[in-house]
């Protein structure tokens, strides 16, 4: 018999009883022996025998020795985590189902198995408790789910100070790949990448309008749209690589989805603005003190978002300043938010950000009272945790007219330029009376009198998306990929 491997031991479906009771019964009928046979030689009832065949019992590794010379196999085999046979592995599928929540909250007994119960019988009730299953994930997917998920996401990214050396590391050796050694990625370099990685690249007027990119792995094929709106063409390309390279799959709840567009929009952006090129950039500008996310933006060829994003990666790890980073719709709602200097963002009582109106007086909100929009826009706000200075910018998409902003407390405020601003804010929220409460003359003049007709986002009646997590039309994906692919197989 062969000695037992100790590392056989950690896995836990490697202990798991219902394979391991299936084995030994099979390995017992194959040898002709009687459950009475096999009890008596083992030292223990029959009865005692057939609860650990059927998995109903754990054994400890003393046992499993026994069986194991007496059944004349070697431990790892009877340790195997594969079902002796397809039926096998029905019968364990059937009876882990059987004793998982779905079928406890139904209140049904469990279904025998037994010889006269077909494989197709015992297919067709796995499949409808896979669906029951998917239902209740799907139920449970709520959008209070998908804001405490993003709150937990966004902790980790502030213990990180948003700073993945991974990913960055992954985004080196890509660039290095193609012989890109600094400065601006370009839309050439970029290709190349993708040829690098296997891909050809293909612009096509009907990709599905539900996807930004459609990656065909079996083929070696990237589609892009044609018309790419206020969407820089280079980050639709190095997303959709990122996605490949990052081996991401189809998302099974908030969390994962949300992981994987932190991770790709970060290598994304680690590949249009490397991080050693970006570094000594900032650091010069900081020794000069005149750090600005405009500066960045127009040395890496980039959109003022992606700078700002990218200037969040780097600040913290390799300047010593912490920052806080907000998009906010021209309605006052946040659509992203990043902070590790204290920043007071508003919240709701479970403690998420996201849907939450910022304060009228903060630099995101002030940006849209400014005529001029080419001029940089900075800003001192006293809040209650201390004054922060603030750089913003409006950034105009389909979607609407979102202000991109950078701040970072006082102390730190040297190092920028734009520091030298005079607009000086004062912010009490979230104390209704700051801005969230009328004043009293105007409510005296206006209540009971008005009735405002709110603008209505759909999603908001919407828990889930239909078909796939994260909402992609999967059938309009495959037609576009037939109709592509030309019939290749």
């Amino acid at each position: 018999m062969a000695p037992l491997d100790a590392t056989a031991l950690d896995d836990e479906d490697m202990l798991d009883p219902l394979t391991i009771g299936r084995r030994i019964r099979q390995l017992r009928t194959d040898r002709g022996m009687t459950l009475e046979v096999l009890a008596q030689a083992i030292g223990r009832a029959p009865s005692q025998v057939s609860v650990i065949e059927n998995g109903k019992r754990e054994l400890k590794v003393g046992e499993l020795q026994r069986f194991a010379r007496i059944l004349e196999v070697g431990l790892d085999d009877l340790l195997s985590p594969e079902p002796p046979t397809s039926r096998d592995a029905l019968e364990i599928a059937l009876e882990r189902a059987g004793r998982g929540p779905i079928f406890s909250s139904l209140e049904l007994p469990p279904v025998p198995v037994r010889k006269g119960l077909s494989d197709e019988a015992i297919a067709t009730i796995l499949r409808l408790h896979d669906e029951l299953e998917r239902l209740h994930r799907q139920r449970a997917a709520t959008p209070e789910e998908a804001r405490r998920a993003n709150a937990e996401l966004r902790a980790e990214q502030r213990r990180r100070g948003n700073h993945f050396p991974e990913l960055e590391q992954t985004a080196r050796e890509l660039l290095a790949a193609v012989g890109h050694t600094g400065g601006p990625l370009s839309q050439r370099v970029a290709s190349e990448l993708a040829a690098h990685l296997g891909f050809s690249l293909h612009y096509v007027p009907d990709l599905p309008a539900s996807t930004r990119s459609v990656t065909d792995k079996e083929n070696g094929r990237i589609y892009l749209p044609v018309r790419h709106g206020d969407t820089d063409p280079r980050t639709t390309l190095l997303q959709a690589l990122a996605a490949h390279v990052l081996d991401k799959k189809e998302p099974h709840d908030y969390a994962e989805l949300l992981r994987q567009r932190v991770e790709t929009n970060y290598l994304a952006g680690a590949l249009l603005i490397p991080e050693a090129s970006a570094v000594a950039f900032l650091t010069t500008a900081k020794q000069a003190r005149e750090l600005s996310i405009e500066d960045l933006r127009d040395a890496f060829a980039v959109s003022y978002e992606t700078a700002a994003h990218r200037f969040t990666n780097l600040a913290t790890e390799h300047l010593g300043l912490p920052v806080h980073f907000l998009k906010v719709h021209s309605s006052g709602t946040i659509s992203k938010a990043y902070e590790n200097d204290g920043a007071a963002f508003p919240t709701d009582a479970l403690g998420a950000i996201d849907g939450q109106i910022v304060c009228r007086w903060w630099s995101a909100r002030q940006v849209f009272e400014v005529a001029d929009r080419l001029s940089p826009f900075h800003q001192y706000t006293d809040k209650p945790a201390g004054t922060y200075w603030c750089s913003s910018s409006i950034q105009s998409t389909a979607a609407g007219d979102f202000s991109v902003s950078v701040g970072t407390p006082f102390a730190h405020v040297k190092w920028f330029r734009g520091r030298d601003t005079q607009r000086r804010l004062r912010s009490t929220c979230p104390d209704p009376s700051c801005c969230r409460r009328p004043p009293a003359q105007l409510s005296q003049r206006w209540a009971e009198k008005a009735w405002p007709s709110a603008r209505l986002n759909a999603s908001l009646l919407a828990a889930m998306p239909t078909g796939t997590f994260t909402g992609v039309d999967t059938t309009a994906v495959y037609e576009f990929l037939e109709k592509h692919s030309g019939g290749r197989a």
